[in-house]
């Protein structure tokens, strides 16, 4: 399998090679000699103690686990997949078994600990893991399971996804400090009332979410725990917690389609295309993408740094203080004064209409062409339109508004989550003879 390796980890391999090969005057091979002779070779690029917060330190452990993902590689058959959690933006994966590793992380460890042999650990470790798999009863007896490519980790693993929610800060504030096992009763018990959940999806959302919350450690709030399983307290705090909430769509989806189609609004007039957009234009390029890029914002943006173009930087926080323990926060609180505004005066069949008019002035410059890709174009169109009236929903709550990240594997669960989230907010209703 091929596994091509982000840019940024090839340059500090080469870089960290080339020194290393100086200091020596020999060639070093980082991808085969053992890790004890690599580390004397180190010791001296590094001048001292390793320190993570030292920039060429950081290289260093860069251009090793570059090393380190190659041997995998020629081992295992481990590939690289897009990460946005990992230091490196990327981790790896092994085709035979559900293994995700950070390199960088490994590395990191291995070098704060004075000991580079500690990788030969790793690889024993992902050697045996994959031993198990293989040879375990399902692989001899049901065959040898589906091999996995860099698609199925980022679907389970990158959390490329983003959806906008309103948190009740009350709700969410006392789930959080509640005990798991007391907020493991709860979610039973609305697990088993929600009536428009399958038998068989009642069973795995019980085996994932009780065992998750069973895991923690009793009698102690659930929010003091969040370093342990930063996963568990985001999303059972969301169960209890979430007022209303968005699709979720690709993060790209939100920065270059929805955010500009909400600030752009429903212009009376156009700008005239010239140089690139006419070009492209001519070429066909459909008229509603040409839209958001030509047509100015009639709102004002937020600088680009914010948080998907739309959530100034200074606006944004924890969820709860609790989450300031962890270092890759998935559940952002955001502030939204920017929003309201363009939101207030969103409405569908008028932006469905300038785009129109738009199109109309585009065909008055360009002739008659026939727009490429015009059915990808209106399904995008749908679904940014679709978005933007949750997004409105969700902002006219009056609630705290929250960005998260999910994985795609994540967001295709959430349907099953909103019918618990539902039955968990639902009165009881208990009967008396």
């Amino acid at each position: 399998m091929t596994m091509p390796t982000p840019p940024q980890l090839d340059a500090a391999f080469a870089q960290v090679s080339g020194v290393i090969d100086q200091l020596e005057g020999r060639k070093v091979d980082l991808t085969k000699e053992p890790w004890d002779v690599i580390e004397k070779a180190v010791i001296k690029v590094l001048g001292g103690p390793f320190n993570p917060q030292q920039m060429e330190h950081q290289v260093v452990a860069l251009g090793l686990a570059t090393a380190f993902a190659r041997r995998l590689n020629a081992d295992h058959q481990a590939f690289w997949f897009p990460s946005r959690e990992a230091a490196e933006g990327a981790s790896l994966g092994f085709p035979d078994a559900l293994i995700m590793l950070s390199p960088f992380g490994a590395v990191m460890d291995a070098l704060a600990s004075a000991r580079l042999a500690r990788l030969d650990d790793v690889q024993k470790d992902i050697r045996t893991s994959l031993a198990q798999v293989k040879f375990g009863a399902g692989g001899v007896m049901g065959g040898a399971p589906p091999r996995l490519g860099p698609e199925d980790y980022m679907r389970l693993f990158d959390p490329g996804f983003v959806q906008i929610v309103a948190l009740d800060p009350v709700k969410a504030g006392q789930t959080w400090t509640t005990p798991p096992e007391r907020l493991a009763i709860d979610v039973r018990d609305a697990i088993g009332r929600a009536a428009k959940l399958p038998p068989e999806l009642k069973k795995q959302m019980e085996s994932q979410l009780l065992t998750a919350l069973q895991r923690m450690e009793p009698g102690k709030p659930l929010i003091s725990q969040v370093g342990r399983a930063p996963r568990v307290c985001e999303l059972v705090g969301l169960l209890f917690g979430s007022a209303a909430s968005t699709g979720s769509a690709p993060e790209e989806f939100w920065m270059d389609v929805v955010m500009p189609l909400l600030f752009v609004g429903t212009p009376e007039k156009f700008p005239a295309l010239e140089g690139q957009e006419l070009e492209a234009a001519k070429q066909g390029i459909d008229p509603m993408l040409l839209f958001l890029d030509v047509v100015p914002y009639q709102y004002k943006a937020p600088d680009e740094d914010g948080l998907l173009n739309a959530f100034p930087a200074s606006s944004l926080g924890l969820p709860h203080e609790g989450f300031g323990a962890i270092q890759h926060l998935r559940l952002v609180k955001v502030g939204a004064d920017a929003l309201k505004e363009p939101l207030a005066k969103f409405d569908e069949k008028k932006t469905r209409d300038a785009i129109a008019r738009f199109g109309a002035e585009v065909k008055k410059q360009t002739g008659d062409v026939t727009p490429q890709g015009h059915e990808e174009a209106k399904q995008m169109l749908d679904a940014a339109l679709l978005l933007l009236g949750d997004l409105k929903r969700v902002i006219d709550s009056g609630k705290d508004i929250c960005v998260r990240r999910l994985t795609e594997a994540e967001a295709a669960s959430e349907p099953a989550l909103a019918v618990v989230r539902q039955a968990l907010s639902a009165p009881r209703i208990i009967l008396a003879t």
